[in-house]
């Protein structure tokens, strides 16, 4: 245990070493982007996207799954960990408990699934890179503004990245099992 807290210690104190006005408002920025509100936003809208434009019904519902299913899972790693949140330096004031960061699951959640599904769809290398580079800048500074603003230990979004990695890679291995058995099925008939 004194190991995690020296470890959560130094790189918090390295991470928040570059504090000034402007990088604070640019974290500030991505932690509102890995809010709630935010979140509902985007995964509404790719809902929309999915359902309306590429017309796909089964990709829709592992969207919606996948979020929900994160938050969920969040709600009871804090309501099982029950950490309580860093009083260093904290640059804005949050409330709830602090283990693992829900900012930092949801980016991971929304972000990862977006990887998934927008993938296929994409069928340049340049296209594919780009999706990847950004999905993956997004978890990461998002996860990495929480940490900044003093109001998430670093084991806490490692926690949470380590979470939803586990969350989206069981419902994307179930949905391509579900959809090898539909494949299948319309094979056999």
């Amino acid at each position: 245990m004194e190991k995690l807290i020296q470890f959560d210690f130094h790189i918090m104190t390295f991470v928040q070493s570059f504090e000034n006005d402007t990088l604070t408002t640019i974290m500030k920025f991505f932690s509102f982007i890995g809010g709630t509100v935010p979140v509902i936003v985007l995964t509404l809208g790719a809902a929309i996207f999915l359902y309306r434009v590429l017309h796909h019904r089964r990709e829709l519902f592992l969207l919606i799954g996948t979020m929900i299913g994160s938050t969920l899972l969040n709600v009871l790693l804090k309501y099982i960990f029950q950490r309580t949140r860093p009083d260093i330096n904290r640059l804005v004031f949050e409330e709830g408990f602090s283990f693992p960061s829900g900012h930092s699951m949801a980016a991971f959640s929304l972000y990862g699934i977006l990887t998934f599904l927008l993938w296929r769809h994409l069928k340049t290398r340049t296209g594919r890179g780009l999706l990847l580079t950004f999905n993956s800048l997004m978890i990461l500074i998002i996860g990495l503004s929480r940490i900044y603003l003093g109001v998430h230990y670093p084991t806490d979004v490692i926690g949470a990245y380590a979470a939803s990695g586990f969350w989206l890679f069981t419902v994307v291995w179930y949905y391509q099992w579900l959809q090898e058995r539909r494949l299948q099925s319309a094979e056999a008939t």
